[in-house]
Protein backbone atom coordinates (compact mmCIF):
# COMPACT_ATOMS: atom_id res chain seq x y z
CA UNK A 1 0.00 0.00 0.00
CA UNK A 2 1.20 3.69 -1.06
CA UNK A 3 1.54 6.44 1.70
CA UNK A 4 -1.09 8.25 -0.39
CA UNK A 5 -3.62 5.20 -0.01
CA UNK A 6 -2.77 4.65 3.57
CA UNK A 7 -3.50 8.16 4.31
CA UNK A 8 -6.43 8.43 2.24
CA UNK A 9 -7.88 5.23 4.02
CA UNK A 10 -7.09 7.26 7.41
CA UNK A 11 -8.52 10.36 6.46
CA UNK A 12 -11.95 8.04 6.23
CA UNK A 13 -12.03 6.63 9.02
CA UNK A 14 -10.80 3.22 7.75
CA UNK A 15 -8.23 0.93 8.95
CA UNK A 16 -5.02 0.41 5.89
CA UNK A 17 -2.42 -2.05 6.29
CA UNK A 18 -1.15 -0.16 9.20
CA UNK A 19 -1.02 3.30 11.22
CA UNK A 20 0.44 5.95 8.95
CA UNK A 21 3.50 7.76 10.24
CA UNK A 22 5.12 11.15 10.06
CA UNK A 23 7.33 12.57 12.69
CA UNK A 24 7.24 16.28 12.01
CA UNK A 25 10.52 16.39 9.97
CA UNK A 26 11.08 19.97 8.92
CA UNK A 27 14.88 22.11 9.72
CA UNK A 28 16.16 18.53 10.39
CA UNK A 29 15.89 17.45 7.24
CA UNK A 30 18.50 20.37 5.80
CA UNK A 31 21.13 18.16 8.00
CA UNK A 32 20.50 15.63 5.07
CA UNK A 33 21.77 17.95 2.34
CA UNK A 34 24.33 19.09 4.82
CA UNK A 35 22.97 23.10 4.34
CA UNK A 36 22.63 25.60 6.63
CA UNK A 37 19.24 26.37 8.80
CA UNK A 38 19.48 30.11 6.87
CA UNK A 39 19.95 28.74 3.18
CA UNK A 40 17.22 25.99 4.26
CA UNK A 41 14.80 28.79 5.33
CA UNK A 42 15.48 30.98 2.37
CA UNK A 43 16.52 28.93 -0.79
CA UNK A 44 13.19 27.47 -2.35
CA UNK A 45 15.75 24.93 -3.66
CA UNK A 46 17.34 23.96 -1.04
CA UNK A 47 14.22 23.52 1.11
CA UNK A 48 12.53 21.27 -1.62
CA UNK A 49 15.56 19.38 -1.74
CA UNK A 50 15.80 18.30 1.79
CA UNK A 51 12.26 18.06 2.13
CA UNK A 52 12.41 15.38 -0.94
CA UNK A 53 15.17 13.74 0.70
CA UNK A 54 13.39 13.25 3.98
CA UNK A 55 10.92 11.33 1.87
CA UNK A 56 13.63 9.28 0.05
CA UNK A 57 15.37 8.22 3.10
CA UNK A 58 12.84 7.84 5.52
CA UNK A 59 9.07 5.90 5.10
CA UNK A 60 7.45 8.87 5.95
CA UNK A 61 3.74 9.03 5.23
CA UNK A 62 3.28 12.40 4.40
CA UNK A 63 5.31 16.00 3.81
CA UNK A 64 4.57 18.96 5.65
CA UNK A 65 5.93 21.80 4.56
CA UNK A 66 6.82 23.62 7.96
CA UNK A 67 9.51 26.25 7.55
CA UNK A 68 8.68 28.76 10.44
CA UNK A 69 6.33 30.85 12.05
CA UNK A 70 7.87 33.96 10.69
CA UNK A 71 7.08 33.16 6.80
CA UNK A 72 4.11 35.42 6.77
CA UNK A 73 4.79 38.39 8.69
CA UNK A 74 7.18 39.39 5.96
CA UNK A 75 4.35 40.41 3.89
CA UNK A 76 4.30 43.48 6.15
CA UNK A 77 8.03 44.19 6.27
CA UNK A 78 8.43 42.98 9.43
CA UNK A 79 12.53 42.38 9.90
CA UNK A 80 13.52 38.44 10.37
CA UNK A 81 16.34 37.26 11.78
CA UNK A 82 18.11 34.37 10.11
CA UNK A 83 20.28 32.10 12.59
CA UNK A 84 22.91 29.01 11.17
CA UNK A 85 21.58 26.65 13.39
CA UNK A 86 18.02 27.28 14.57
CA UNK A 87 14.79 28.74 13.00
CA UNK A 88 14.07 32.14 11.65
CA UNK A 89 12.39 34.40 14.07
CA UNK A 90 10.72 37.89 13.86
CA UNK A 91 13.65 40.87 15.10
CA UNK A 92 11.43 42.07 17.76
CA UNK A 93 13.71 44.91 18.52
CA UNK A 94 12.20 46.09 15.25
CA UNK A 95 8.34 45.17 15.77
CA UNK A 96 6.06 46.58 12.86
CA UNK A 97 3.90 46.99 15.64
CA UNK A 98 5.07 49.43 18.42
CA UNK A 99 2.30 50.25 20.24
CA UNK A 100 -1.97 50.10 20.04
CA UNK A 101 -2.11 52.74 17.41
CA UNK A 102 0.09 51.21 15.19
CA UNK A 103 -2.54 48.08 14.42
CA UNK A 104 -4.59 50.60 12.16
CA UNK A 105 -1.74 50.72 9.64
CA UNK A 106 -2.11 47.01 9.20
CA UNK A 107 -3.65 46.48 5.77
CA UNK A 108 -3.95 43.57 2.98
CA UNK A 109 -1.33 43.48 1.20
CA UNK A 110 -0.10 41.81 -2.32
CA UNK A 111 1.48 38.30 -1.42
CA UNK A 112 3.51 38.32 -4.47
CA UNK A 113 5.60 40.81 -3.04
CA UNK A 114 6.90 38.61 0.21
CA UNK A 115 9.94 37.28 -0.71
CA UNK A 116 9.17 34.28 2.34
CA UNK A 117 6.01 33.25 0.56
CA UNK A 118 6.35 33.15 -2.36
CA UNK A 119 9.60 30.92 -1.59
CA UNK A 120 7.02 28.66 0.30
CA UNK A 121 4.93 28.94 -2.88
CA UNK A 122 8.18 27.36 -5.03
CA UNK A 123 9.07 24.75 -1.92
CA UNK A 124 5.44 23.30 -2.70
CA UNK A 125 5.53 23.68 -6.59
CA UNK A 126 9.04 21.71 -6.11
CA UNK A 127 7.66 19.04 -4.04
CA UNK A 128 4.16 18.57 -6.27
CA UNK A 129 6.16 18.14 -9.29
CA UNK A 130 8.13 14.98 -7.69
CA UNK A 131 5.75 13.44 -5.67
CA UNK A 132 2.05 14.05 -6.26
CA UNK A 133 -0.19 11.31 -6.07
CA UNK A 134 2.93 9.03 -4.50
CA UNK A 135 2.71 10.82 -1.01
CA UNK A 136 0.54 13.72 0.57
CA UNK A 137 1.97 17.01 0.62
CA UNK A 138 0.58 19.62 2.68
CA UNK A 139 1.31 22.82 3.04
CA UNK A 140 1.75 24.97 6.52
CA UNK A 141 0.39 28.37 7.08
CA UNK A 142 0.60 30.20 10.73
CA UNK A 143 -2.84 31.32 11.28
CA UNK A 144 -4.04 35.56 11.50
CA UNK A 145 -3.93 35.90 14.57
CA UNK A 146 -0.26 34.07 14.85
CA UNK A 147 0.91 36.44 12.14
CA UNK A 148 -0.33 39.72 13.75
CA UNK A 149 1.36 38.28 17.03
CA UNK A 150 4.68 37.96 14.83
CA UNK A 151 4.10 41.87 13.97
CA UNK A 152 4.33 42.82 17.42
CA UNK A 153 5.08 39.87 20.03
CA UNK A 154 3.08 37.88 21.89
CA UNK A 155 3.36 39.25 25.32
CA UNK A 156 2.32 42.49 24.25
CA UNK A 157 -0.54 41.47 22.56
CA UNK A 158 -2.07 39.76 25.07
CA UNK A 159 -2.03 43.02 26.51
CA UNK A 160 -3.64 45.09 23.70
CA UNK A 161 -6.07 42.58 23.59
CA UNK A 162 -7.68 43.81 26.79
CA UNK A 163 -7.33 47.61 26.03
CA UNK A 164 -8.00 47.51 22.91
CA UNK A 165 -9.44 44.23 21.46
CA UNK A 166 -11.00 45.98 18.29
CA UNK A 167 -7.92 47.23 16.99
CA UNK A 168 -6.08 43.95 17.16
CA UNK A 169 -9.32 42.52 15.80
CA UNK A 170 -9.18 44.81 12.80
CA UNK A 171 -5.35 43.92 11.86
CA UNK A 172 -6.58 40.23 11.73
CA UNK A 173 -8.57 41.15 9.65
CA UNK A 174 -6.58 42.54 7.44
CA UNK A 175 -3.85 39.89 7.69
CA UNK A 176 -6.81 37.20 6.85
CA UNK A 177 -7.43 38.81 3.30
CA UNK A 178 -4.11 38.64 2.27
CA UNK A 179 -4.00 35.07 3.53
CA UNK A 180 -7.00 33.83 1.73
CA UNK A 181 -4.92 34.76 -1.58
CA UNK A 182 -1.83 33.55 -0.44
CA UNK A 183 -3.37 30.44 0.86
CA UNK A 184 -5.73 30.00 -2.69
CA UNK A 185 -1.93 30.27 -4.63
CA UNK A 186 -0.61 27.80 -2.46
CA UNK A 187 -3.82 25.39 -3.66
CA UNK A 188 -2.86 25.98 -6.67
CA UNK A 189 0.10 24.54 -6.73
CA UNK A 190 -1.33 21.13 -6.69
CA UNK A 191 -0.85 20.21 -2.44
CA UNK A 192 -3.28 17.79 -1.06
CA UNK A 193 -4.10 19.81 1.66
CA UNK A 194 -3.22 23.15 3.90
CA UNK A 195 -2.28 22.92 7.23
CA UNK A 196 -3.44 25.92 9.63
CA UNK A 197 -1.35 26.35 13.20
CA UNK A 198 -3.84 27.98 15.50
CA UNK A 199 -1.44 28.40 18.57
CA UNK A 200 -3.84 30.87 20.40
CA UNK A 201 -6.49 27.96 20.39
CA UNK A 202 -5.58 26.69 23.56
CA UNK A 203 -6.28 27.63 27.04
CA UNK A 204 -2.50 27.57 27.63
CA UNK A 205 -2.73 30.59 25.84
CA UNK A 206 -6.47 32.44 26.40
CA UNK A 207 -9.94 31.87 26.56
CA UNK A 208 -12.27 29.38 24.07
CA UNK A 209 -14.78 32.50 23.88
CA UNK A 210 -11.66 34.98 23.14
CA UNK A 211 -10.16 32.93 20.62
CA UNK A 212 -13.54 32.50 19.26
CA UNK A 213 -14.20 36.32 19.19
CA UNK A 214 -10.81 37.18 18.35
CA UNK A 215 -9.98 34.05 14.92
CA UNK A 216 -12.55 31.59 14.53
CA UNK A 217 -14.11 34.06 11.92
CA UNK A 218 -10.86 34.38 10.06
CA UNK A 219 -10.14 30.50 10.17
CA UNK A 220 -13.88 29.67 8.83
CA UNK A 221 -13.14 31.77 5.45
CA UNK A 222 -9.79 30.30 5.18
CA UNK A 223 -10.99 26.72 5.73
CA UNK A 224 -13.75 27.74 2.95
CA UNK A 225 -11.18 29.08 0.71
CA UNK A 226 -9.03 25.52 1.13
CA UNK A 227 -12.71 23.58 -0.26
CA UNK A 228 -13.13 25.94 -2.67
CA UNK A 229 -9.83 24.87 -4.45
CA UNK A 230 -10.54 21.56 -3.84
CA UNK A 231 -7.93 20.71 -1.23
CA UNK A 232 -8.19 19.29 2.56
CA UNK A 233 -8.12 21.98 5.33
CA UNK A 234 -6.36 20.57 8.25
CA UNK A 235 -5.21 22.24 11.90
CA UNK A 236 -2.13 22.12 13.87
CA UNK A 237 -1.84 22.88 17.70
CA UNK A 238 0.74 22.03 20.33
CA UNK A 239 -0.73 23.97 23.11
CA UNK A 240 -2.11 22.58 26.11
CA UNK A 241 -5.99 22.02 26.09
CA UNK A 242 -6.33 22.84 22.44
CA UNK A 243 -10.80 23.69 21.66
CA UNK A 244 -11.34 20.77 19.15
CA UNK A 245 -14.67 21.59 19.79
CA UNK A 246 -14.57 25.21 18.75
CA UNK A 247 -12.10 24.56 15.84
CA UNK A 248 -14.10 21.48 14.24
CA UNK A 249 -17.52 23.76 14.44
CA UNK A 250 -15.73 26.94 12.79
CA UNK A 251 -13.47 25.07 10.10
CA UNK A 252 -14.58 21.42 9.91
CA UNK A 253 -10.69 19.87 9.50
CA UNK A 254 -10.30 16.68 8.23
CA UNK A 255 -7.59 16.61 10.40
CA UNK A 256 -5.94 18.08 13.76
CA UNK A 257 -2.27 17.77 14.61
CA UNK A 258 -1.63 18.29 18.22
CA UNK A 259 0.59 17.50 21.49
CA UNK A 260 -2.30 17.19 24.10
CA UNK A 261 -5.04 16.07 24.80
CA UNK A 262 -8.04 18.88 24.06
CA UNK A 263 -9.68 20.97 26.93
CA UNK A 264 -12.80 18.53 27.07
CA UNK A 265 -10.81 15.57 27.39
CA UNK A 266 -8.98 13.27 30.01
CA UNK A 267 -6.83 11.86 28.13
CA UNK A 268 -6.14 10.59 24.72
CA UNK A 269 -8.47 7.75 24.67
CA UNK A 270 -11.15 9.70 25.59
CA UNK A 271 -10.00 12.05 22.88
CA UNK A 272 -10.52 9.27 20.34
CA UNK A 273 -13.54 8.33 21.76
CA UNK A 274 -15.40 11.80 21.90
CA UNK A 275 -13.33 12.90 18.43
CA UNK A 276 -12.41 10.02 16.17
CA UNK A 277 -15.46 9.91 14.08
CA UNK A 278 -15.20 13.83 13.39
CA UNK A 279 -11.64 14.22 12.69
CA UNK A 280 -8.09 12.99 12.00
CA UNK A 281 -6.00 12.59 14.87
CA UNK A 282 -2.51 13.20 14.35
CA UNK A 283 0.41 12.96 16.64
CA UNK A 284 0.78 13.22 20.01
CA UNK A 285 4.58 12.41 21.07
CA UNK A 286 6.42 14.71 22.61
CA UNK A 287 8.98 16.00 20.73
CA UNK A 288 11.64 16.72 22.93
CA UNK A 289 11.63 13.34 23.81
CA UNK A 290 13.99 12.94 20.80
CA UNK A 291 16.44 14.16 22.27
CA UNK A 292 15.66 13.42 26.05
CA UNK A 293 15.15 10.27 28.10
CA UNK A 294 16.02 7.01 27.05
CA UNK A 295 14.71 4.60 23.69
CA UNK A 296 12.24 3.00 25.59
CA UNK A 297 10.55 5.67 27.12
CA UNK A 298 10.21 6.83 23.51
CA UNK A 299 9.42 3.87 22.34
CA UNK A 300 6.52 3.38 25.03
CA UNK A 301 5.06 6.84 24.27
CA UNK A 302 4.66 5.87 20.38
CA UNK A 303 3.07 2.75 21.38
CA UNK A 304 0.81 4.12 23.64
CA UNK A 305 -0.14 6.76 21.34
CA UNK A 306 -1.21 3.95 18.82
CA UNK A 307 -3.04 1.64 21.29
CA UNK A 308 -5.12 4.58 22.46
CA UNK A 309 -6.12 6.36 19.01
CA UNK A 310 -5.27 3.90 15.99
CA UNK A 311 -8.35 1.78 16.48
CA UNK A 312 -10.51 1.90 13.72
CA UNK A 313 -8.48 4.07 11.51
CA UNK A 314 -8.81 8.17 11.41
CA UNK A 315 -4.84 8.48 13.15
CA UNK A 316 -1.71 9.29 12.54
CA UNK A 317 1.54 8.55 14.50
CA UNK A 318 3.71 11.65 14.57
CA UNK A 319 5.44 14.09 17.13
CA UNK A 320 2.88 16.69 18.23
CA UNK A 321 5.14 19.47 17.26
CA UNK A 322 8.36 19.91 14.75
CA UNK A 323 10.47 16.89 15.44
CA UNK A 324 13.63 18.67 17.24
CA UNK A 325 15.93 20.35 14.40
CA UNK A 326 19.24 19.66 16.03
CA UNK A 327 18.21 16.31 16.87
CA UNK A 328 19.95 13.32 15.19
CA UNK A 329 16.92 10.96 13.10
CA UNK A 330 17.53 7.88 15.17
CA UNK A 331 14.30 8.37 17.04
CA UNK A 332 12.23 8.83 13.83
CA UNK A 333 13.21 6.11 12.82
CA UNK A 334 12.13 4.44 15.91
CA UNK A 335 8.98 5.82 15.62
CA UNK A 336 8.82 4.58 12.03
CA UNK A 337 9.38 1.51 12.74
CA UNK A 338 6.84 1.08 15.68
CA UNK A 339 3.86 2.42 13.26
CA UNK A 340 5.48 -0.61 11.09
CA UNK A 341 5.48 -3.48 13.66
CA UNK A 342 2.84 -2.24 16.39
CA UNK A 343 0.51 -0.15 13.98
CA UNK A 344 -0.17 -3.06 11.96
CA UNK A 345 -3.77 -3.64 11.59
CA UNK A 346 -5.32 -6.92 11.49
Amino acid sequence: MTSYERVALALSHKEADRVPVYPILSGVTRKLIGASYSDWSTNADICAEAFLKSAEDFDIDCIVTLIDLSVECDAWGQKIIFPENEAAHPDYSQSVIQEIEDYAKIKKVDYRTSERMMMHIDVCKKIVAEKKGKIPIVAFVFGPLGVVSMLRNQQDMYMDLYDDPDAVKEAVKQVNETLKEYVAALCDTGVDAVMFDTLFASASIMSKEMWKDMEAQPLRELSQVVRDKGCLMMIHNCGQKIYFDAQIEAAEPVAISFLYPPDDCADFAECKAKYGDKTMLIGSVIPASAVIGTDEEWDKQCIDQIDAMAKGGGFMLATGCEYPANASFDRAKRMIEIAKSHGQYK
